[in-house]
């Protein structure tokens, strides 16, 4: 069983049936799921987009660069809520970004993050990686590298990978195992490109699942297991 893990939480997963802001029951079982492998000794550190509050990549209106930096906020105010949920269940928790948020988060270093780690704390990186033009999928395996994660988990809208869109497809094959190179020449679109090739490169597997499911994350690391695996 992999002793470190990075898990990946889309922000509209959080946000519920609603589809924005924050539902405190959906965070509230992530936080339950999370303190069981805490409890087992298992080392976890959260990545959550910011899909929630903001998809300013739709917009013709804004410059890329100022439409990913209010993206890159969105991932710290995700972050600092869903800290503090962990913390009422009795978590402690560390939040990391690559630039300076006042005294809300502290600056990343590996050192900091894995010392966190190893002190059985939730370490959330936010913030992505502080540059416009890279998504939090690539800021996700980018962390996982730094911190030398054994995998990530990624915590999806659906059940695994497929090869088309289920919403679209009826037909569509999902794949219980698939490697990152098929992944990249299907163009998958489990994450986005440049994470795929970051991912392919530095050797990092995945599994991919649904949040929605009971017990998901608990039971992805249980061997229960009834997403996709992607292995490099």
């Amino acid at each position: 069983m992999a002793k470190r893990i990075l898990l990946k939480l889309s922000g509209e997963a959080l946000a519920g049936e609603k589809k924005t802001g924050f539902d405190e029951a959906t965070v509230k079982a992530v936080a339950d799921q999370v303190k069981k492998l805490v409890d087992d000794k298992i080392q976890v550190g959260i990545v959550i987009g910011g899909g929630n509050f903001w998809r300013g990549r739709t917009s013709e209106n804004m410059d890329r660069t100022k439409a990913d930096q209010i993206g890159m906020l969105a991932t710290v105010m995700n972050c600092i809520y869903v800290s503090e949920i962990f913390r009422s269940v009795g978590m402690q928790t560390e939040i990391l970004t690559p630039f300076a948020v006042g005294a809300f988060t502290k600056l990343f270093s590996k050192d900091i993050a894995v010392s966190s780690l190893e002190q059985g704390k939730v370490v959330f990186f936010a913030g992505g990686t502080g540059h416009p033009y890279f998504s939090t999928d690539t800021g996700v395996v980018l962390r996982a590298i730094e911190v030398e994660a054994d995998e990530i988990l990624l915590a999806k809208s659906i059940d695994g990978v497929y090869d088309s869109d289920p919403a679209k497809n009826p037909s569509a094959k999902k794949y219980d195992e698939i490697t990152i190179d098929d992944v990249i020449a299907q163009n998958l679109q489990v994450m986005d490109m440049t994470a795929s090739i970051l991912a392919r490169d530095n050797h990092m597997p995945m599994r991919v699942f649904g949040l929605e499911e009971p017990g998901s994350i608990v039971k992805t690391m249980s061997g229960e297991f009834s997403g996709t695996v992607v292995t490099c």
